[in-house]
């Protein structure tokens, strides 16, 4: 897919967020299944997942010819995009898995996934102007607390310092990214499967000697099990969600977009239930009801401003 982001109406740039939110959630599955059957470690996974992602979009880039945006964005600027999009991705992905790993799953994931929203909202509002008004506020508010839900909800959450500061570098850089990402669209000179495929090839840079300090290759009796599961990591929660999230974001409000893609979470949970055998449990339940409402009203407000003449 390609897309010159100032072409892309805000309705189908919220579609293309669901989407991609949804296939994000997919990829905590298709990994846990990798780091049964192999030893391969998160950095090498999220290393193999970037560099991965640039085969499709380098395929789709020969075989398609070049996108022509609404205004012609300059070289200077295009190379800032795309250093300051891969590192955040880079910094985003990598103090994730850290933060994970230093204290948990779950803190690991409200921390980062809850103050991303806060963060972005905060910066869309002081360098954009961008408001979400009461009804905005609301649903922000109430999205995060079905991801407290969601996540807490279960036992053996533990809370380390470390591992929370880790987080919030994570959510930070993840705000970075997006709120970068809305600013160089807004004059719909973006190309977004172009900014996935240069954000890729630094990510994987900045990711590749972490990976060989880790061990980059899988030793496993299950290689071609891990390989297909690797691919569908690289194609679809990577490549196509990449896309999908890049066009979405240069054209849909910023406290908007982080709010959609907690549809992460969300997948991820029902996934765990229907192919890892995990129990649905009232948190599930409870905490899926309150992000998917918060979602939808924040969603359908955002459709609804598209039509007015200004950000309110």
């Amino acid at each position: 897919m390609s897309h010159a982001a100032g072409s892309l109406p805000v309705g189908r740039g919220l579609l293309y967020l669901i989407i991609a939110g949804a296939a994000w959630g997919t990829a905590g599955a298709a990994a846990s299944l990798v780091y049964q059957t192999s030893d391969m470690g998160p950095l090498a996974l999220s290393f193999w997942r970037c560099a991965g992602g640039l085969l499709p979009l380098l395929a789709v880039r020969l075989l398609r010819p070049p996108v022509r945006t609404a205004v012609r964005e300059p070289l200077g600027r295009k190379a800032l995009r795309t250093g300051v999009t891969g590192l955040a991705l880079a910094v985003f992905q990598t103090a994730y898995f850290a933060a994970v790993e230093a204290t948990g799953l779950a803190v690991g994931t409200v921390v980062t996934l809850g103050a991303g929203p806060v963060l972005i909202a905060l910066g869309a509002r002081l360098l954009m102007g961008e408001r979400l008004g009461l009804g905005g506020v609301s649903a922000v508010l109430g999205a995060l607390a079905g991801l407290g839900v969601l996540a807490l909800g279960g036992d053996g959450a533990t809370v380390r310092p470390w591992g929370v500061l880790l987080a919030l570098v994570s959510a930070a850089a993840y705000s970075v990214m997006t709120l970068y990402t809305r600013w160089s669209g807004r004059d719909g000179g973006t190309d977004a499967s172009g900014t996935t495929l240069s954000a890729f090839a630094v990510t994987s840079l900045c990711l590749l000697p972490f990976a060989l300090a880790e061990g980059a290759l899988p030793h496993t009796v299950e290689l071609g099990r891990v390989f297909w599961l690797m691919a569908y990591i690289a194609v679809v929660p990577t490549a196509l969600a990449y896309v999908l999230y890049f066009a979405g974001a240069a054209v849909v409000r910023s406290a908007t977009v982080s709010v959609i893609m907690l549809l992460e979470p969300v997948s991820a949970a029902v996934l765990a239930v229907v192919l890892l055998g995990e129990h649905l449990t009232a948190a599930t339940l409870g905490g899926t009801a309150l992000m998917l409402g918060s979602v939808a009203g924040l969603a359908l407000a955002e459709a609804r401003g598209a039509r007015e003449p200004v950000l309110v």
